[in-house]
């Protein structure tokens, strides 16, 4: 297998990350970021100018196989990655409606990437197209049927790269060629989701229409009955600009409790300080309540992943999610799960009938592996 380098390219509305990935050794040549991108009075005018010095900065003779983009939307009209080219980039800018503050930055650094590098292949990986395989049992919302086309209203779901990546990793640690194994895969963050996943393949997410709902994350709420904002905007005069702010910015443990940071969150709650506390247990309890349901969902449960920032580190909420799922057949080794480490790793106790484990993710590698896929 001949080698290929590979430029990983996330662009944000002020910054653009990136990752320089060699395959099939998967080590990772070069990484950096570039902030202040296209504000008043920042290092970079725009995205091409930011894409351009990481090009002049990028290792003597390295040279790069192809570009991967991350993008956060893909819709229902991409189900897979895909090659870049005029037309792909127009219709992930028409998709910006449905992911106004990822799509715009995205196709920047994608215009800028071909401008920089113009005969290098580009390549966009979408979050959603994980989920493309859901039914429309999955992903179907209870509204009119013609105002849900006409708007593009559906479960989308997110974090797919992530999901991705982590169900294959756990094929690989596994050496178990279960074609049907089912997983409950959660992403655990100050953005957080969780799949179902049966052979690989998944079957239903908790993010939705928006990467709002779900889970209780650090400053977004998660799910929420409707009427609540019904109630808002008649009883308290909310406007949509509002209501966006509130659930996005001002809800989830941060609205709970003053706290959008767990380890912050944790601090307090040692302290005594009982809003933290509840906040914790309405984190926990939500992330409870969708393992039970995906358990349903799949007929039951093979293994269990945790990854994401909390999901890798902190193993008082991995306990916590999983308390009083005994006779479910998860067990956690107690002294497994709190061992600090950075490796993938094993926590389920040697009577657990389902096998969880802690597991690293590695977007950036995903998205290498599939723009290779598409290239190479």
């Amino acid at each position: 297998m001949s080698n290929s380098t590979i430029l990983v390219v996330n662009s944000g509305s002020s910054s653009v990350k990136y990752q320089v990935i060699e395959l099939p050794s998967e080590q990772v040549i070069d990484k950096g970021q570039r902030d202040r991108v296209g504000i008043s009075g920042g290092d970079f005018a725009n995205h091409t100018e930011a894409l351009a010095d990481i090009f002049s900065t990028l290792p003597e003779g390295l040279t790069i196989t192809a570009v991967g983009h991350r993008v956060v939307h893909g819709g229902s009209r991409f189900r897979e990655p895909v090659l870049i080219d005029d037309a792909v980039v127009a219709e992930i800018e028409e998709l910006s409606s449905l992911a106004p503050l990822h799509n715009p930055p995205n196709v920047e650094g994608i215009r800028a990437a071909i401008s920089v590098m113009p005969a290098v292949a580009q390549v966009a990986v979408f979050d959603t197209a994980f989920f493309a395989s859901l039914a429309p049992a999955a992903y179907d919302y209870a509204i009119p049927r013609e105002l849900a086309e006409k708007f593009g209203i559906r479960k989308y779901g997110f974090h797919g790269t992530s999901h991705q990546f982590v169900t294959h990793e756990l094929e690989r640690l596994s050496h178990d060629d279960n074609v049907n194994r089912r997983v409950v895969s959660f992403h655990l963050g100050n953005g957080s989701s969780v799949a179902a996943v049966r052979g690989g393949v998944a079957i239903d997410t908790s993010m939705g229409f928006t990467p709002l709902a779900g889970l209780v994350m650090g400053t977004r709420s998660g799910d929420l009955d409707p009427a609540v904002l019904i109630h808002l905007q008649r009883e308290a005069g909310f406007s949509v600009d509002d209501v966006d702010r509130l659930l996005n910015r001002e809800s989830g443990l941060l609205g709970l409790s003053g706290h959008s940071d767990m380890r912050d969150l944790f601090e307090h709650a040692q302290s005594g300080d009982t809003a933290a506390t509840e906040a914790i247990d309405v984190w926990a309890w939500r992330a409870r309540h969708y393992l039970g349901a995906y358990m349903a969902q799949l007929g039951g449960l093979d293994a269990i992943t945790f990854t994401g920032g909390i999901g890798e580190n902190q193993g008082e909420l991995r306990e916590a999610i999983v308390r009083g799922c005994e006779d479910l057949g998860i067990v956690i080794d107690h002294d497994a799960n709190l061992a600090s480490s950075r490796e993938p790793r094993l926590i389920s106790a040697g009577v657990s009938k389902v096998a969880a484990w802690v597991i690293p993710t590695n977007e950036e590698l995903q998205i290498a592996s599939l723009t290779n896929q598409i290239t190479g």
